[in-house]
């Protein structure tokens, strides 16, 4: 049997990402001879198994749980039911539209091929594919660009691989409501479906191993996330450690835990695990090509992206690092700007926003308190409950707060986190400000229309006067 005929091209994309398929566009709309892979669907973890799915799950969640506050505004609805075969369908279709969007976008650029199958190198520059369709291509090119994401990843718990445990992925696909959902993990995975679930109508059990909820942020952050997940009804266990899971005779999930007071079995219906993920490189032959990855399998690279290996670089969440898609996109927009545009754009301090899509939502930029206060920052802390804010409390929305993080010497902002109704639209407010340069007495003397969540921020920064 002879060995397919090896295709040049000057770009070989493998994944169709939030880096991978912007960039095969632009390749191909300069005159590139460009070809993406794609081992599934079109666009990557965000759309079809990431963000856009789950936010639209949250959205009807949020929708479930408004219906059953309606008595709060004056409006009586009766008994609220979910249908989980609707909230699914309603995702999938998104979902769908978003996809065929963006295949039909590459397949109509020129110069792009989009290729469906499974990629891996045979050398530093060459790559087989086994197509979806059957046979096998081998296909060359001097620019190599590696956007495969990644995948849940289960932790090591005693008989974890003997239950059906559902991830981050096959949780959208119930079409029926968990009596009972425990939650493994507390970062902004688990607290997302655990409170989406709960509004839904499940009983929810979160267990977090650290001694709070979302391990990076402050910890008064933290603890009011805690408090607004109990006061919707979930049980929360911190310090809480998994030690072994079982499914008896009846289908029921046992799951054994080591508190600060001892063991605890835990009962449910289901379990989510949300405990981290790993890096789509582990079939894709990296050693063939001399490309280097760190222990956990993610792809080392430099500030602008380009591996050990001259020419073929990493983009998105496979390069370990922020895994978000506003990240991944901006590292399309770093190759396009040094490999298009002549530019010298490094990841170099960067802003790394972030938005916990909980309800109220969790935004934040820029440095933590604690952050700030470990590099011995002479800084000045803003802090309001969301009840100062006279919107918040027009809508019955003024759960959480605002807190800013300013240079005491030059009131330049330095971080924020905003949990709040539509948190992270306010805290990109204040992202707009830093990457300005603004300092807070602007904003605190800035005239925002009333009534509006905005003017929270003329109230925020009035309180480091004096």
């Amino acid at each position: 049997m002879s060995s397919p005929t090896m295709e040049k091209f000057d770009a070989i994309i493998i994944g169709t990402g939030q880096a991978g398929k912007p960039l095969a566009i632009d390749l191909g709309n300069v005159g590139w001879k460009t070809a993406i892979i794609e081992k599934e669907h079109v666009g990557g973890t965000c759309v079809n198994v990431g963000c856009t799915p789950t936010k639209t799950m949250v959205a009807s969640g949020r929708v479930a749980y408004l219906a059953r506050r309606g008595a709060d505004y004056g409006v009586h609805t009766g008994s609220v039911k979910v249908d989980m075969v609707k909230v699914r369908q309603r995702k999938r279709t998104i979902v769908e539209s978003f996809r065929n969007g963006g295949q039909s976008r590459l397949e109509n650029t020129k110069n792009v091929t989009l290729i469906f199958g499974e990629a891996s190198f045979i050398g530093s520059k060459t790559i087989e594919v086994k197509l979806n369709s059957g046979g096998v291509r081998q296909l060359t090119a001097d620019k190599i660009f590696i956007n495969t994401g990644g995948r849940p990843e289960k932790p090591p718990v005693e008989g974890l691989e003997r239950v059906p445990a559902l991830d981050s992925t096959s949780i959208m696909e119930l079409d029926i409501l968990p009596e009972h959902l425990l939650v493994l993990g507390g970062g902004y995975i688990g607290l997302e479906f655990g409170q989406m679930f709960c509004r839904f109508g499940s009983n929810v059990t979160v267990v977090q191993r650290g001694k709070q909820l979302l391990a990076r942020e402050d910890d008064d952050v933290a603890e009011e996330v805690a408090k607004i997940m109990r006061e919707d009804g979930m049980e929360v266990l911190l310090e809480t450690a998994a030690l072994r899971v079982e499914q008896n005779a009846a289908g029921t999930i046992n799951l054994t835990v080591r508190t600060k007071t001892g063991e605890r079995t835990l009962t449910g219906s289901h379990l989510l695990v949300s405990a981290g993920r790993a890096p789509n490189t582990d079939r894709l032959n990296l050693a063939a090509a001399g490309v280097e990855i760190d222990k956990k399998g993610f792809v080392k690279v430099n500030e602008k992206l380009e591996t050990n290996v001259p020419g073929i670089y990493a983009l998105g969440d496979v390069k370990g690092g922020p895994a978000f898609t506003h990240i991944s996109y901006d590292d399309y927009r770093l190759i396009r700007a040094n490999l298009l545009e002549k530019g010298n754009a490094t990841i170099h301090n960067r802003f790394v926003p972030n938005t916990v899509f909980i309800d109220p939502q969790l935004g934040r930029v820029g440095l933590t308190e604690t952050e700030a206060r470990a590099q011995n920052r002479n800084i000045r802390v803003a802090k309001i409950p969301m009840s100062y804010v006279a919107r918040a409390l027009e809508m019955d929305e003024s759960r959480g707060f605002m807190k800013a993080i300013v240079d005491a010497e030059t009131k330049q902002i330095l971080g924020c986190a905003i949990l709040g109704i539509e948190g992270g639209e306010l805290m990109s407010m204040l992202q707009i400000a830093m990457m300005g340069k603004v300092p807070y007495p602007v904003l605190r003397d800035a005239i925002f229309a009333h009534p509006t969540l905005a003017e929270g921020l003329n109230t925020l920064f009035t309180t480091l006067e004096g």
